[in-house]
């Protein structure tokens, strides 16, 4: 095949728009093969051993919770998937402490959203602000770096902010809202994969940033390392003990707490939104509604043919585009001109701006350098004759 020729999965709606991307003699793509390995060892379970696990982990989160005002803490961004998992909790007795990160971006669909779900299910809401001026300076930095993912400052500090609010609180359980049955596939080329290296982050900001970030939350080691599953309270997918449906989610939504639902995934934040349907489409001819859609068809929720109807719709409606570019712009205190010279900018990799492997290895190889010199050289050193 020609390196320039576009070719579409058989099976779901990836396309190479990515260059990670191969294909089987049908036709078949590398993730199509990647989601039912993933199911075939992790989620091809009958009900009524999802519902015995389940139990178990509802069970767990309870005697932890035991003495305690809460027993979980669940991040809320007013999306399908995390609002869900706030009514789930209702269903099994838990007692939540439901945390939303506010970056300063929220649409007010996505605020009306969050407040409906809280009140409707009696569920306390604690909300982090962050510091507009200094996080609006982080954002500023990675636009200015030229680098790919502008979301890595958010979603960074809602790790960080997350796991602070858990500590502060006494809280072991964090539930997570990542969910592999509507958000499995995700080429690696359209992402940063390391969002929690916090020594990218501050390189990337003394480069282009114009203020300290001491003040702004930061992820620790032991943080994480628990948000990548290293200790022994992991967070809890909770969505995965389950036969997750996203239009029966949606139903319950809307009937049981005034739900309103959005155009796309992610598109509760106008910052997202922004970036999704006009940043990564316009700069790098990338849609991440062949991604989110494609999940949709690789678990079934979706025929192929419905995904590809859904791709034909507007990324943006245009009225709302024009709305939120002068948001955008606005807020960040940009020209035109200015955000289009960034956009201009060429393609630079996250990793040419040093990460934490790096500084790890500049540590571990002092460390192996001074214990050669100081333990083992002297062993291979030749004694002086004595007269």
């Amino acid at each position: 095949m020609n390196s320039t020729e576009h070719k579409i999965c058989t099976r779901c709606i990836m396309d190479t728009t990515t260059k990670l991307i191969k294909f089987d003699e049908k036709g078949v793509c590398n993730f199509c093969k990647q989601y039912d390995e993933y199911y075939a060892a992790y989620l091809d379970k009958t009900p009524e051993q999802l519902k015995r696990e389940l139990d178990a982990v509802v069970k767990k989160m309870k005697d932890d919770g035991k003495g305690r005002k809460y027993d979980c803490i669940v991040g809320l961004s007013g999306g399908v998937d995390s609002s869900y998992i706030a009514l789930l909790c209702k269903d099994y007795g838990l007692r939540p402490l439901i945390f939303h990160f506010d970056n300063g971006w929220n649409s007010e669909l996505a605020v009306q959203n969050i407040t409906n779900i809280c009140e409707k299910l009696n569920f306390d809401l604690n909300t982090y602000v962050i510091d507009w001026d200094t996080f609006k300076d982080v954002q500023l930095s990675y636009i200015k770096a030229g680098v790919l993912d502008w979301e890595v400052p958010t979603d960074q500090m809602i790790f960080a902010s997350l796991y602070e609010t858990a500590q502060k609180h006494n809280i072991q359980n964090v539930i997570s809202g990542n969910n592999v049955r509507t958000e499995f596939t995700i080429p690696g080329d359209w992402i940063f994969g390391d969002k929690l290296d916090n020594i990218n982050l501050q390189n990337i900001q003394k480069k282009f940033g114009t203020c300290d970030i001491k003040k702004l939350p930061k992820i620790p080691v032991k943080g994480k390392e628990f948000f990548y599953g290293k200790l022994d309270h992991k967070p809890v997918h909770l969505l995965s003990y389950i036969i997750f449906n996203k239009q029966h989610a949606l139903k319950r939504l809307v009937e049981e707490v005034g739900y309103r639902p959005y155009p796309n995934k992610h598109y509760e934040s106008v910052y997202t939104r922004f970036y999704q349907g006009y940043v990564l489409p316009t700069r790098l001819g990338i849609d991440k509604r062949k991604a989110h859609l494609s999940s949709l068809v690789q678990s079934g929720m979706l025929t192929r043919d419905e995904a590809i109807k859904e791709l034909e719709n507007p990324i943006y409606d245009p009225t709302l585009l024009k709305d939120d570019f002068d948001y955008v712009l606005k807020k960040f205190e940009l020209t035109r001109e200015q955000f289009d010279a960034y956009m201009a900018l060429p393609l630079v990799s996250h990793e040419s701006y040093g990460t934490d492997w790096d500084e790890r290895y500049k540590k571990l190889s002092v460390k192996i350098k001074l214990f050669w010199k100081y333990r083992i050289a002297p062993i291979f050193k030749p004694k002086k004759e004595t007269a």
